[in-house]
């Protein structure tokens, strides 16, 4: 009896750091293989994933077989080709409860609604075990249970940099994990961020089309790369505010990939404000006069990190099937540096002597 698994793909949902959130496989069915339950034919095929995780994704239409999402209790037949959508592959480590300050800004019985500061880290990882915000999480839930009666337990569904503040989603169940996996992997989810960016635009709006891949000088890094090559990522940019020689933009992501935004922007040539890892650090535009440079090294300082915030989540509740939609006021150290760069462009001239 044998499968074909080649075509493993590790599908991002997100503009954060890792990329192993949804696990979508592809499986030929061998020519020999008997009737079975498809549930069943996939708990025994896929390590380490539970019966009920493989019916919730079929509930939620995440089992495809011949290119139609099936029941659990279809049964497979010799050379069908079956694809599965599992959000969050199992991780080798222990996660422990801890406690961490939380802005829950929604909570019921299936979701809940984070706004994440800079700083904090999402899912422990290498170099960061603990004081995670599912550490978090793990400590804020314990005791809570669902409608059911079950023990509430916290699911990602999607991810953000550790140093870009805003709105993230998370799931309480695995129920509803899966429904709202779908909707990320369909990119029905409604995702603005606000980035502060270096130097002036042309124009007003725009899009990026640029397929994304790891840089081989840093891995660490994302790149635009050639169309036949990378993950397929579009970002589609709008003009909120011009301040001279940077300038405030709304970006609406199309797809999630990792570091989507950031990689984009320094793509096209304008990279964000004080983002080290994307060249955003440094003077990029402006003057050569001492008192511009100070200004902005204070802006810097005031803003120790890449100037990101995910300002607004819209998603389909994935029991009531309501619009869910939600915003993030700017944080304080972006409206400080906003403000400032709004400063300086009304009196541009003090700065430049």
């Amino acid at each position: 009896m044998e499968n074909n698994l080649d075509n493993n793909d590790i599908v991002l949902a997100s503009e954060g750091e890792e990329n192993d959130l949804y696990e979508h496989h592809r499986i030929v069915v061998d020519r020999g293989q008997e009737m079975l339950r498809i549930d069943k034919f996939l708990f025994m095929r896929l390590e380490g994933i539970s019966r009920n995780k493989i019916q919730a994704a079929a509930k939620a239409q995440c089992i495809v077989v011949n290119g139609r999402a099936v029941k659990s209790n279809y049964r497979v037949k010799p050379l069908d080709t079956i694809s599965v959508l599992l959000p969050e592959p199992p991780h080798d480590f222990e996660l422990l409860p801890e406690p961490i300050d939380l802005n829950v800004v929604y909570e019921d019985d299936d979701v809940m609604v984070i706004d994440k500061p800079a700083g904090l880290v999402v899912h422990p990882g290498v170099g960061n075990f603990s004081g995670t915000l599912l550490n978090g999480l793990l400590y804020y839930l314990q005791g809570k249970t669902t409608r059911d009666g079950a023990a509430a337990t916290p699911y990602l569904v999607h991810r953000i940099d550790k140093d870009t503040s805003g709105l993230l989603l998370v799931a309480k169940n695995e129920d509803a994990q899966v429904v709202l996996a779908k909707q990320f992997f369909d990119h029905t989810i409604e995702r603005k961020y606000n980035a502060l960016v270096w130097g002036d635009f042309a124009e007003d709006d725009g899009t990026i089309d640029g397929n994304l891949e790891r840089s081989p000088k840093d891995r660490r890094v994302m790149m635009v790369t050639d169309p036949d090559r990378g993950k397929h990522a579009v970002t589609h940019w709008h003009v909120i505010e011009r301040f001279g020689y940077v300038t405030l933009v709304e970006c609406v992501l199309e797809t999630g990939r990792t570091h989507q935004i950031r990689a984009h922007m320094r793509y096209i040539g304008h990279p964000l404000f004080n983002d080290a890892a994307y060249g955003g650090n440094e003077i990029l535009k402006g003057t050569t006069f001492s008192k511009y440079k100070q200004f902005v090294s204070n802006c810097f300082q005031m803003l120790p990190r890449q100037a990101l915030h995910a300002r607004i989540l819209g998603f389909e509740h994935p029991t009531t099937n309501q619009h869910m939609h939600f915003e993030s006021p700017m944080p304080a150290d972006m409206s400080a540096a906003i403000e400032k760069w709004r400063n300086y462009a009304q009196h541009v001239s003090t700065f430049e002597e």
